[in-house]
């Protein structure tokens, strides 16, 4: 029987070995292969979380048309009548002229909100094909576009 090596004598080779494999890092292979694996997860998810973020503007707009609509009748509930086109929204968190009965603001804050997009909410009273008031968003382009986004978004 061959006689053993001591332990100190066998640990830097262990340790040389293991510093080695340390040191050796990713091949090209490696580094590829993930980052075609990241090109195809992005590739799968990206349209679906930005149709997702897109859906929820026009959800948003929808609930803030809702919610002016519901301020809306509170001012006719008041005052007898919707706001004017000249009055405009304005006239849910500013006394209108005219107006001796109204008991607003019938809004949080002192402006009316603005769609998701930024721009004004668009308000006619009276409004078409015998409404009340008509009141919409542009939505996400402003010019009546042919997607769900970009189309208008009107009071139910």
């Amino acid at each position: 029987m061959a006689p053993e090596r001591p332990i100190a004598a066998r640990a830097p080779v262990a340790r040389s070995l293991g510093a080695r494999w340390a040191e050796r890092g990713f091949t090209l292979i490696e580094l590829l292969v993930v980052l075609a694996i990241l090109s195809l997860l992005i590739g799968v998810v990206a349209p679906r979380v930005i149709d997702y973020f897109s859906r929820s503007k026009v959800d948003i707009a929808r609930l803030q048309i809702d919610q002016l609509g519901s301020a809306l009748d509170l001012f006719r509930l008041d005052v007898g009548r919707y706001p004017t086109s000249q009055e405009g929204l304005g006239g849910l968190v500013g006394r209108p002229g005219g107006a001796a009965s109204w008991r607003g603001p019938y809004l949080k804050g002192t402006s009316v909100p603005t769609d998701p997009w930024g721009r004004s909410y668009q308000y006619r009273s009276p409004g078409t094909e015998g409404r009340a008031y008509d009141l919409f968003s542009l939505g996400a382009t402003g010019d009546g576009g042919s997607t769900a986004e970009s189309r208008p978004i009107f009071a139910r």
